[in-house]
């Protein structure tokens, strides 16, 4: 993060939070850059209003 902007998530930190749900690593690792894209679009949309 940056103080304007966010600009992604710690996916180390994501991948092991998926892990501890029990969540496959493969499915994780497809799923996590897609859902971070969208995440990030949209909060830095709401930081700009």
């Amino acid at each position: 993060m940056i103080p304007s902007a966010v600009i992604g998530w710690d996916l180390t930190a994501a991948l092991g939070l998926a892990a501890a749900l029990g969540i496959p690593a493969m499915a994780a690792a497809e799923l996590l850059p897609i859902i971070e894209a969208v995440m990030v679009r949209k909060v830095n949309e709401q930081m700009e209003r």
